[in-house]
């Protein structure tokens, strides 16, 4: 999920924007905060993985955030997540290998389909648990 709910933009054109503390932190920014959009990620697909977190050791920033995910197979993967997708950075929690030329994929999903068949298969039955649920509804 590679977009957020809250233009930035659309914000700062608002009459007492100054005045609305909710939207204090986005004064000034044209760019999302990666750490906001790495806990969306996190939050779309923990439930397929064994464990999924942002990095608290590696540094966020408004362009950058990190993401550790352990796949059900047990393999760890510390994700660099861009404006320009997500990538593989190391191969272990909290770790960044320059040597590493991985792909960026433009999801979450299609980065995790590729690398872990039980991840694949979890998605998979979530979703056709949620199209006969939508089936059932359209029915009664």
């Amino acid at each position: 999920r590679m977009e957020t709910e809250c233009n930035p933009m659309e914000l700062s054109n608002n009459a007492g924007f100054e005045e609305d503390s909710d939207y204090r932190d986005f004064e000034g920014t044209d760019v999302k905060d990666m750490r906001l959009e790495a806990e969306a990620v996190v939050n779309d697909v923990l439930f397929a993985v064994s464990n999924m977190f942002v990095s608290k050791t590696l540094p966020c920033a408004e362009d950058v955030a990190y993401i550790n995910v352990e796949t059900r197979e047990r393999n760890r993967y510390c994700l660099e997540l861009t404006e320009a997708g997500l990538r593989v950075v190391a191969y272990d929690f909290d770790q960044t290998d320059d040597r590493l030329q991985t792909p960026y994929h433009e999801t979450v999903y299609s980065l995790l389909d590729s690398l872990s068949p039980a991840y694949r298969e979890v998605f998979g039955n979530a979703l056709l648990q949620r199209l006969e649920a939508l089936k059932k509804d359209s029915q009664s």
